[in-house]
């Protein structure tokens, strides 16, 4: 989900893309990932090692920005800027019906001519599978290394991804863009947006066209658009913490 991204934001800035510490990856851990604290403690670490000194902006997408959020909150002085991409949680629960459909998806039902992780793909990003043969050539790729992913390894069980109450997001004061597609399927885009715009003006909301969670994919050079302008020229590094293999 980042594939399209890095070499734009490189021109501008130096970028570190990191697995979740815990996840698939590189990124491993030699305790129990038990709490948000755990997440937000590992990439204060990663921090401490690659930009040492002065600030940095940070961007995650979906699980990833969830935890962009969490370390926002617990560590505001260290971030110049913070960009959310879909975030799991953060601004609203993970609807029911997200759940359900995910699960009816899963379900093997005899007949079914494509496997689950296909069919749950294919209805996540959906806008990717129709939108031309470019973006159905990303989605292949995501589909592929996901398959490889599934059968491979032990893909562990992540936290619940939580919301951040009125309180916590009035305090937030890290500048902060959050970005979501029209046809998010986690959420409602628009009721996301509603929210962050009653309860925590300071953010810029917006919402991206023609697009759901797959924003970074099939809408690539908008996302990295607004994303550039939002971070401007001064910033001397654009980290992103985020997995391409996580949905939720």
């Amino acid at each position: 989900m980042w594939t399209h991204h890095v070499a734009a934001l490189s021109a501008h800035y130096r970028v570190y893309a990191l697995d979740i510490i815990g996840d698939v990856g590189f990124s491993v851990n030699r305790r129990e990932i038990s709490k948000p604290d755990d997440f937000v403690n590992w990439l204060d670490e990663v921090f401490r090692v690659l930009v040492p000194e002065g600030q940095l902006s940070l961007m995650g997408i979906s699980y990833g920005g969830w935890i962009a959020g969490q370390y926002a909150l617990r560590h505001p002085g260290r971030l110049r800027k913070v960009v959310l991409l879909a975030p799991g949680g953060t601004v609203l629960p993970i609807s029911l019906g997200f759940l359900v459909r995910i699960g009816l998806l899963l379900m093997p039902i005899p007949g079914r001519s494509r496997g689950p992780l296909r069919r749950v793909l294919a209805w996540l990003f959906r806008d990717s599978v129709r939108s031309g043969e470019a973006s159905r050539a990303i989605f292949e790729e995501v589909v592929t290394d996901l398959q490889k992913v599934w059968h491979l390894f032990a893909v562990p069980r992540p936290l619940w991804s939580t919301v951040l109450d009125d309180k916590a997001w009035q305090s937030f004061d890290v500048p902060c863009l959050f970005l979501v597609g029209e046809n998010e399927k986690i959420y409602s885009a628009q009721a996301a947006v509603r929210r962050l715009h009653r309860v925590a003006p300071q953010v810029g909301a917006e919402i991206i066209p023609n697009a759901g969670h797959d924003l970074t994919m099939v809408q690539a050079d908008l996302v990295v658009r607004k994303v550039l302008e939002f971070l401007g020229e001064p910033a001397q590094v654009a980290a992103s913490a985020g997995a391409a293999s996580k949905s939720t």
